[in-house]
C-alpha cells in the first residue's frame, strides 16, 4: 500500500535484512525519515547509504536492543537527528533449534526471552516516553504465529512471542487515550536470513512449506505491508491487536 509520510520519522530495529529492511524501505519510499538499527553495523550502514543515494532520508544507528543504555541512546539519537518519533517497529528477534522443553538450557531460555521479549519492552519504554511527550505515535511489535498458538519443541520461543502479544495488548489499551497506538504482527514462515538458517535442513524446509495452507512461505515485503498499514492513518482505529499474517496457519 502507499501513503504519504512526508515529515514523519520511523525507527526500525532488526533492520539489517528480512522484514526489518523491507519495512524500512517502505517507510522511506513513502517519504518518512528512517532510522535503521541492528547489531550488524556494516549492513545497516550500507542499506542507509543506498536509501540516501536514492534520494530518501535514512540514518543507520547500531544498537544491541537487549542493552538498555544502547536502546536509550538509539531513541535519543533518532530524536536529535529528526526532531521526533512517529513510528517504531520492534522487529529484532531470534529463534533456536527445536528441543524438548525439559532439555532447554538456562542460557538458551534467557537468550530467547531477552531478545524476543525483554528487548521489545526496553525499546517501547523509550519509544513511548517520546511519543507521550508528542501526544502521538504508532508502535508495531513483531510477534509470530507462535505467539497465537503452540509450536512443539519451541517452548522458549512460544513463551517469548506470547509475551509480546500480551505486552502489546496491555500497552495498546494503556496509551490509547494519549494518541498512541500499539499493535503486533504475527507472521507465519517468511523468507528471511533467520528462517533460512532454521530451514536449512530439507525436511524442516518441507515442514515449513506444508504448514502453510497457502502453499508457500511469505516474502518480507508481504509482512512489511501490514506493518506499514498499522502505522499509517488508515489504521487509526486499531490498537492493542495482534494480527496474523500467516497464509492461513492460525485459521
Amino acid at each position: 500500500m502507499t501513503a504519504n509520510m512526508q515529515g514523519k520519522v520511523a525507527l526500525v530495529t532488526g533492520a539489517s535484512g528480512g522484514i526489518g529492511l523491507a519495512t524500512a524501505r517502505q517507510f522511506a519510499e513513502a517519504g518518512a525519515s528512517v532510522v535503521l538499527s541492528a547489531r550488524r553495523t556494516e549492513l545497516i550502514a550500507e542499506e542507509a547509504a543506498r536509501l540516501t543515494d536514492a534520494g530518501y532520508s535514512a540514518l543507520a544507528v547500531p544498537a544491541d536492543v537487549t542493552e538498555e543504555e544502547q536502546v536509550a541512546a538509539l531513541v535519543a539519537r533518532t530524536v536529535e537527528n529528526f526532531g521526533r518519533l512517529d513510528y517504531a517497529v520492534n522487529n529484532a528477534g531470534v529463534i533456536a533449534d527445536r528441543v524438548a522443553a525439559h532439555e532447554i538450557t538456562n542460557k538458551d531460555w534467557d537468550w530467547q526471552i531477552s531478545v524476543n521479549l525483554t528487548a521489545v519492552w526496553l525499546s517501547m519504554k523509550y519509544e513511548l516516553a517520546q511519543m507521550v511527550q508528542q501526544g502521538s505515535g504508532s508502535i508495531v511489535n513483531l510477534s509470530s504465529v507462535a505467539g497465537l498458538r503452540a509450536a512443539p519443541g519451541l517452548a522458549a520461543y512460544n513463551a517469548s512471542k506470547h509475551g509480546v502479544v500480551g505486552l502489546t495488548k496491555g500497552t495498546g489499551v494503556e496509551y490509547a487515550a494519549q494518541g498512541i497506538r500499539v499493535n503486533a504482527v504475527c507472521p507465519g514462515w517468511v523468507e528471511t536470513p533467520m528462517t533460512a538458517e532454521f530451514g536449512s535442513d530439507p525436511e524442516r524446509r518441507k515442514m515449513m512449506i506444508e504448514s502453510e495452507p497457502i502453499g508457500r512461505t511469505a516474502q518480507p515485503e508481504e509482512i512489511a505491508n501490514t506493518i506499514f498499514y498499522l502505522c499509517s492513518d488508515a489504521a487509526s482505529f486499531i490498537t492493542g491487536e495482534a494480527i496474523a499474517v500467516d497464509g492461513g496457519m492460525t485459521s
